[in-house]
């Protein structure tokens, strides 16, 4: 059963096993309350970072935590695609569900990458320590992805019969 598993497919289905929930409850609680929700741990430095260097009002704060839950949100999404998709055998196999991963992996890398530079403008450790985390976690599966191919379809090489008399050479027939 597991004869056909990448180190890709699993690599990918454990950090969807980690961002799904994660990141579901922290998008979950922007949406709910998003004041309260951005001062809460996993986006407080974007909190700091957004009232003290730009100093945005109450409810520019508000769209740009609602921005940050929309991103987050679809990471999740992208991730729970790739997790359906590598339930079906034949695309995992041949390496169709890589394209949800990818860009899981992107969007949520500069989410993190981009959290992490505003931890470290305001000098929250936890939250850059967090960040930078989420941020390893992410690029080492796209590392990953990258340099792993899926595997070749097993080609078998047919030897041509010569064509008779009444048959024409076209390119089909070869």
């Amino acid at each position: 059963m597991f004869r056909n598993w990448r180190i890709g497919s699993v690599n990918g289905a454990l950090l969807a096993a980690y961002f799904i929930p994660v990141w579901s409850l922290v998008a979950f609680n922007i949406i709910v309350a998003p004041v309260h929700g951005l001062y809460e741990r996993p986006s407080v430095a974007v909190a700091l970072y957004l009232s003290d260097h730009l100093q945005m009002a109450g409810m520019d704060t508000v769209r740009a935590a609602w921005l940050l839950a929309l991103g987050r949100v679809t990471v999740v999404a992208f991730f729970a695609i790739y997790l359906v998709l590598l339930c079906i055998p034949r695309i995992r196999r041949n390496g169709g569900s890589d394209e949800a991963l990818g860009i899981a992996l992107a969007i949520g890398s500069l989410i993190s990458f981009a959290s992490m530079v505003m931890a470290s403008k305001v000098g929250e450790m936890a939250a850059l320590r967090l960040h930078a985390t989420e941020l390893l976690l992410l690029l080492g599966a796209a590392i990953v992805v990258v340099i792993e191919k899926p595997a070749a379809a097993s080609k078998t090489a047919e030897i041509a019969a010569p064509l008779g008399l009444e048959q024409a050479e076209l390119l089909h027939n070869r």
